[in-house]
């Protein structure tokens, strides 16, 4: 009879243990289906931070620096017309761009080698040189608290390793912007746009997410001649023309 009870209540124990692990693995799964999304977008957000820090620091060691506009403007002899044809200095363009993308390249290979001094020092984040070292791509930890965003734990918690690495090779190209600028004038920017395509990964998900960045190459104003009858296509109607005197000998 002793056998029997002690069997029954061994049983009951056996089962509430049991049940008692499945409630907590449940749990434990429909609470990190919630907080996944949070810990992505703060994954995001630090990785940008620590990517756009890095290619800022390339960009700032580069040999180059903005141009004036017209220096990379090339004006091409007049035809049959009066009218002076100009272009931009491509050869220059792509030895900055050329310039400007390995040096990028060159320091985010650095950085995900582990060399410190290519990547900010932020606040409450802690770099995993080691695994870094092997090949891991750039690893960092955060407080759990920070990651979740709540005050109460700030620094507290667990640490959750942040990983991403880049996918690819550095993509840019050259892009321009022309405004109209007073008359028969023109506000010129070149810059390079430049991505880069990384994988971030973090306990039990991963995403990917593009780095972008502008850099200029020659910014300036490109002044044309100035004619003697000025008249302004724009609104309805007739538009009054403005007569600029010219000077006779």
């Amino acid at each position: 009879m002793r056998f029997r009870r002690k069997k029954k209540a061994s049983t009951r124990l056996t089962l509430v243990l049991v049940s008692l692990l499945i409630m907590i693995v449940v749990s434990l799964y429909y609470v990190n289906s919630r907080l996944m999304p949070v810990y992505l977008e703060y994954a995001e957000v630090q990785t940008e931070k620590v990517a756009s820090y890095v290619v800022s620091k390339a960009i700032n060691s580069r040999t180059s620096s903005v141009l004036d506009v017209n220096d990379i403007i090339v004006d091409l002899p007049p035809g049959t017309s009066e009218m002076v044809t100009t272009k931009f200095n491509t050869d220059i363009i792509n030895q900055v761009r050329a310039e400007t993308t390995s040096l990028v390249k060159e320091y985010l290979e650095q950085a995900e080698n582990g060399d410190l001094a290519h990547l900010p020092n932020l606040e409450n984040v802690e770099y995993d040189v080691g695994r870094m070292e092997a090949g891991d791509g750039i690893v960092f930890f955060v407080p759990l608290g920070q990651a979740l965003n709540l005050p109460i734990l700030g620094n507290l918690g667990p640490r959750i390793p942040i990983r991403f690495h880049i996918i690819g090779n550095v993509h840019s190209s050259v892009e321009s912007t022309i405004e109209e600028f007073g008359i028969n004038n023109a506000y010129v920017a070149v810059s390079i746009h430049l991505e880069v395509n990384v994988q971030i990964i973090i306990p039990f998900a991963s995403k990917s997410a593009k780095v972008e960045q502008y850099i200029p190459v020659a910014i300036g104003l490109i002044r044309g001649t100035v004619p003697h009858i000025y008249t302004d296509g724009g609104g309805e109607g007739v538009q009054p023309s403005l007569e600029v005197p010219v000077p006779y000998d």
